[in-house]
Parts: C-alpha cells; structure tokens; sequence
C-alpha cells in the first residue's frame, strides 16, 4: 500500500461519509415510516427538527464526495510516476483490478448525489416539505452506492504495489487491443464529431425548449445524459488525438497533464457539472405542479437550466478550440 496525504484524505472521506449517510438512513426509515405533516405529535415534531440537521450534513457529505472525485483523478494522475509503465492515470488505475471500479463508482455516486442536493433543495423551499419522504428514500437507494464506493475505494488502495509493472494508454485506448476501450478508440473520428455536435445540439436545443416550455425538462435531461456520454467517446476516438497532435493517442488522461496546458480539466468540469444540472432538471420536473413548490420549481428549472446550457456550451467551445487550433492535420485521411 502507498500512502500520501491525498489517498489518506480520499479513504478518509469515504469511509466518514459512509457512516454519516449509514446514520441517516436509519433516520430516513423513520421518515418513510411515521412522517406526518399534519400531526401535533411529539415524534413529528422531532422529526422536523432533525430533518433540519440531518439535510445539512448530508449536503455537505455530499460535497465532499463531489470533490473526492476530482481529487482521485488528480491524485492519479500525481502517481503515474510512482509506478514501472504508468506514464498517466490509465497506468496507476490498472496497477490494481479495482482501480477503474472506483472510479465507475465515484462518477455514479457524483450525479447520485448531486441529483439528491438539487432534490433536496426543492424540498426545503415548500413550507410542508412534499418531497421529504421521496428524497429519503433516494437517499436509501444512494447509501448502498457510497458504500461499495468507500470499500472498493479502499481496496484499491491497499492492493497498490509499487513493485507491480502495469500496462497503461498505450496498450489499453488502441484499436487493436480488446475491450471496450478498443472499441471507442477504434471509431471512426468523422463518425466521432457527427455524434459529439449531434447530441450536442440536440442537448442545447432540448434546453432552451425547457425555458420556453416546462414539458421538455425530462427531454433535456435525457439529451443532457446522451451528450455526456457521446462527449467521453468523442474526447478518446476525435478530440484527444487533436490535443496530443498524434493521430494514435486516444488517452483521454494524458490531456490533464501540465504538458497538454490543462486542457481535459477545462473539458470536464463542466461537461460533468453541465450534465448533472441536466439531470437535476429532470428530477425537478415531476414536481412543478405541487401547490407549494410551484413557484420555486420554476425558478430552480430555469436557473439549473441556464448554467447547464453555460457548461454544455463551454464543453463545446473547449472542444472546438482544441481541434481547430492544433498543428495536426488529416484532411483527405479523416475527412
């Protein structure tokens, strides 16, 4: 096992935020089970004031993990260095077979959670907290997620030997290995960038639809979720090669490095945090219509709606910046 104060930091937030939402979940089966916004009792009115405490740390939890998961691709990225073949985070994740399981599971706790912040929001915005018991019991369905996370997680960790010689993008992100990163890397770029502006477009429109009209939110969280995915595979098969200039390196870690001017930071972080607003709206969208969220629902809507198209739109303008500046050069190969 290798120690440095980020991996002691990462095991450190997992395995206290697991235990913090272990706690609340058995706060949140109370709520499942005897929540009544109408009664006088002692137990409802203990109820409303631990939901209080309760939603505050779970936001800040969730936070935490929101940024761990920044810090773990950083942090691997850090300790290419520390392993015989590791040139980049591709390298330092396959050192261990649970490397890139956690990392699965970080991004799915990530909208996870932000789905539930955006939720929880809404909720504490209507004077009769109409979403308490729907919130909670997303937060049941979550805390089997954080779990496994923080244990994988530590896993990983553990079987981390700096005598072990790993494999890293060359071999992995190349259309002639197997797996599905062969499979991404081995698409055809004009096939790539038709599918990247396409479902970028259709993310855009779907938006502006949504602040024209309130019916098309789960329209633009669908498209919102397709554009992320489409976008990862166009980074490895189109845009990556770009930014490298090299017509064969489809890492898409390698562009995090200062080498490469930072650039897969200024790609992600808003694609990531474009998508989750995305799917925020479409988790607010069912409950527009509830008497005391009315007003509130709309305003969340249009304000996430925004900043997700802002973030979509930075994603893109990176994107196409990146390729419309670099020396590489495939007309009559590509195009």
């Amino acid at each position: 096992m290798l120690l440095n104060p980020a991996i002691m930091a990462l095991i450190g937030v997992s395995v206290v935020v697991a235990l913090l939402l272990l706690l609340a979940a058995g706060f949140a089966i109370q709520v499942m089970r005897h929540w009544d916004i109408h009664s006088g009792s002692e137990l409802q009115l203990n109820l409303e004031r631990r939901t209080y405490l309760i939603s505050t740390i779970l936001s800040y939890a969730f936070v935490a993990e929101l940024v761990s998961l920044l810090l773990f691709v950083y942090n691997a990225e850090a300790m290419s260095t520390q392993f015989v073949g590791a040139m980049c985070a591709t390298g330092v994740l396959n050192v261990d077979p649970w490397g890139w399981p956690t990392l699965f599971l970080k991004i799915a706790v990530f909208f996870a959670g932000g789905a539930w912040l955006i939720l929880n929001r809404l909720d504490n915005q209507g004077y009769d907290y109409p979403l308490v018991r729907i919130k909670y019991a997303l937060l049941l369905a979550i805390v089997p997620l954080v779990i496994a996370e923080a244990v994988v997680q530590t896993a990983y960790f553990l079987g981390l030997d700096p005598d072990v010689i790993t494999s890293c993008c060359g071999s992995l992100f190349t259309p002639e290995s197997e797996g599905v990163a062969a499979e991404v890397s081995s698409l055809q770029p004009r096939t790539a960038v038709i599918a990247l502006y396409a479902s970028g477009g259709l993310a855009l429109l779907s938006g502006l639809a949504t602040l024209r009209r309130r019916g098309a939110a789960l329209l633009f969280a669908g498209s919102g979720l397709l554009a992320f995915v489409v976008a990862l595979v166009a980074i490895v098969s189109y845009v990556a090669l770009y930014i490298y200039e090299h017509p064969h390196h489809h890492c898409p870690f390698c562009i995090l490095k200062s080498g490469h001017d930072f650039v897969g930071y200024y790609l992600y972080i808003p694609l990531f945090a474009a998508t989750v607003l995305a799917l925020g709206v479409g988790v607010l969208a069912p409950w527009r219509r509830i008497p005391s969220l009315v007003q509130a629902a709309a305003v969340d809507i249009r304000r996430f709606t925004w900043l997700a198209l802002l973030g979509f739109t930075l994603f893109y303008v990176v994107a196409t910046y990146a390729v419309v500046t670099s020396n590489l050069t495939m007309q009559g190969v590509w195009w």
